[in-house]
């Protein structure tokens, strides 16, 4: 290499160390609801660089492409992966996560599964060396770094015997005065129990609500987003996809209750940003 090319190559490197340096001085909490098509990925960046991701979509290629967006060139990490159950259209992509990626520790809900999706994110996560294997269950706290962490309040039990729905990991990500629900693919029913349990003590209201099961009528219910008064919800949807998500019904349950709907199907990934006091949609 020339003497030139070298020292340009130094000063772009030392540019993206500096950079990089510079944005983790932020002290920033990033949640991104990825586009993935019709399907769940969702990554979590904390204030000090400790990620998580949550489910990896249905198709390897494009959540690889989409988590290597917002991780940039030279961030080979993830420190936790999280299974909130195993449907293709949530785990389809995350094989694809851990061969390229080093993965610290891996979260499911424990629900048995013997389809091919299963089978491949189970080899996947087999042969990362190192990973640390976690099964999910309420009381679990997850430390995101700088006074940022995710509570586990769901499943409260053996999810062996459900339905894999039934089963989804539900997380409460807190920062500062913010706060972010994740729920997978939860339905009604389970919204209403978690509602019952965690509505008294203060815990349950939250900022920005990941509409259940890609806004089916089946889920976000009248009575969940009473208890959350979320100010934004987020819907993870594929461009003309055969279920009709979302639905009329969960659209219209959403704007009663005030809540300002952010879609992938008309935004493309979205990314939110708190600084522990204020919750803003960054473009």
């Amino acid at each position: 290499m020339k003497p030139l090319a070298l020292l340009l190559g130094l000063l772009l490197l030392n540019g993206y160390v500096l950079f990089a340096l510079l944005a983790g001085a932020q002290h920033t909490l990033r949640v991104s609801v990825l586009d993935i098509g019709q399907g769940d990925s969702i990554l979590v960046e904390g204030p000090t660089g400790i990620t998580m991701l949550v489910d990896g979509g249905p198709s390897g290629q494009a959540d690889l492409a989409q988590v290597g967006h917002e991780l940039g060139l030279f961030d080979r990490r993830i420190n936790l992966v999280v299974e909130t159950h195993p449907d293709a259209d949530h785990i389809g992509g995350l094989p694809a996560i851990f061969d390229r990626y080093s993965v610290g520790a891996f979260m499911e809900p424990g629900i048995p599964d013997s389809t091919n999706a299963s089978a491949a994110l189970a080899a996947a996560a087999g042969a990362e060396p190192g990973v640390d294997h976690i099964i999910a269950r309420r009381g679990m706290r997850i430390d995101l770094g700088g006074g940022a962490y995710a509570d586990v309040l769901y499943p409260d039990r053996d999810p062996s015997k459900m339905d894999t729905n039934n089963g989804s990991i539900t997380m409460h990500v807190v920062y500062g005065s913010t706060s972010f629900m994740l729920t997978g693919d939860l339905p009604s029913p389970v919204e209403d129990w978690l509602t019952q349990l965690d509505a008294g003590d203060g815990e349950l209201p939250t900022d920005m609500l990941k509409a259940g099961h890609h806004g089916s009528k089946y889920s976000t219910d009248d009575a969940w987003l009473a208890a959350l008064h979320p100010s934004m919800v987020a819907i993870s949807a594929g461009l003309n996809n055969p279920y009709g998500h979302p639905t009329p019904e969960t659209i219209a349950r959403i704007k009663n209750e005030g809540a300002t709907i952010y879609s992938t199907l008309g935004k493309g990934t979205i990314h939110f940003v708190s600084d522990g006091a204020t919750i803003v949609e960054q473009q």
